[in-house]
This record gives structure tokens, sequence and C-alpha cells, in this order.
């Protein structure tokens, strides 16, 4: 079988941080399994290419998933995965003046597009 590939597509944060999470929990999970993957966060999601801002997200009152920024520091430093942001969202979200995630690199939509054309693509 041949392996498979995924583009996790991150369009929400502040908004709805219980899908954040679950959708960074999932990732983490595959991950874990080596499943290659990365992130493409447009929307409110680029927001979670702010340094910092993941910190903010601090909405559990149970623990069904890790914190936010814990799965981020995850994904990142155990398993190298990359967080693109959406070239259209980088000034409306002010992202051109904030200091940014390690892993992240600033790509136009035609890159997502790319992308899906040899991966899965999941939206939360």
């Amino acid at each position: 079988m041949a392996e498979k590939k995924f583009v996790f597509i991150i369009t929400h944060s502040y908004d709805n941080p219980d899908k954040v999470a679950g959708a960074l929990q999932l990732a983490t999970n595959m991950r874990a399994f080596d499943v290659e993957l990365d992130f493409f966060l447009m929307d409110k999601g680029a927001l979670l290419a702010k340094k910092g801002f993941a910190e903010t997200l601090i909405w559990q009152a149970k623990d069904e998933f890790s914190p936010v920024a814990s799965l981020i520091k995850t994904l990142i430093e155990d398993f190298n995965v990359k967080f693109y942001i959406c070239a259209s969202c980088v000034k409306h979200y002010e992202l051109d003046k904030a200091e940014l995630i390690p892993n992240s690199e600033i790509k136009p939509g035609s890159f997502l597009g790319q992308m899906l054309l040899e991966r899965q693509g999941l939206t939360f």
C-alpha cells in the first residue's frame, strides 16, 4: 500500500478552539505512526502561527484534549511538522508585524492547491 500523506487545513482559532485542539490531537496521534503531514493555516486559523497566540487559547474546562499550545509544540519539536500560512491572511491578521512560530512559512493559496494534488486534505 502506498504511504498516505495529509495536509490539515485549519480555518479556526479563538472562534472554535475545541475544533483546533481536536485536529492537532489527531495529527499528533497520526504523526506518532510516521504518517507524513503538514498544516495549512488560513482564515482565523492563520493566527495560530503568531508566536504566543496558542497560549491564549485556555478554553478548556475539561481534559478532553491536550492544550493547543502543547500540541503545536509537540508537532514542531518532536515531529518537525510544518505550518504553512496563507499569504492572503498575513496582512489581514497583521502577521507581517508579528514573530511567527518555528517551522512556519508563508505560502500562497496555489501552494495549498498543489499540496492537495499530492495529499489528502482534512479541513477543520
